[in-house]
């Protein structure tokens, strides 16, 4: 009971959640840019840029997300009445 409790109470202050999750997308990146973070052995030039990771994260989230949308529209979902 304890978890549907706290997905009302997420559900209803959405903006707080979508503001603190670009918080700590930006603080991640920032943190990237620092030399907390080695980066001697990269193995690519782009893997030097700071942030690399994390937008390459986000990008390929959403190729993900389009990609499983086309599947989905292409034929795999079918309408609820397909077997009547």
């Amino acid at each position: 009971m304890g978890l549907v409790k706290l997905i009302d109470f997420l559900r209803d202050r959405l903006q707080t959640v979508i503001r603190i999750c670009y918080g700590v997308l930006a603080l991640l990146v920032i943190i990237d840019a620092t030399p907390l973070v080695d980066k001697h052995h990269a193995h690519t030039a782009m893997e030097h840029l700071p942030g690399f990771w994390s937008v390459f994260g986000f990008v390929s989230c959403v190729v993900i997300i389009i990609a499983s949308k086309w599947y989905g529209h292409l034929g795999i979902m079918t309408r609820e009445d397909y077997y009547d």
